[in-house]
């Protein structure tokens, strides 16, 4: 009985160290993803500086100047 017992706090302490990699992982992967996200918002925002005619629907366009 008393080696079942410590088996099982054994196993109980492996899934422990396994839970808190797992949650140690998904926080890294969260906060690469904030990143990512606040990356790809200043690249648009850049984008939408530097070529506005890209982002603009075919009537919000403006005609060219020979017309």
């Amino acid at each position: 009985m008393k080696e079942r017992i410590t088996e099982l706090e054994l196993r109980f302490m492996q899934q422990e160290h396994t839970i808190q990699e797992l949650n140690d992982t998904v926080y890294r992967q969260e906060r690469a993803i904030d990143r990512l996200e606040r990356e790809q918002s200043l690249i648009r925002e850049q984008l939408r500086l530097l070529a506005p005619s890209i982002n603009r629907s075919a009537e919000e366009e403006e005609p060219p100047p020979h017309y």
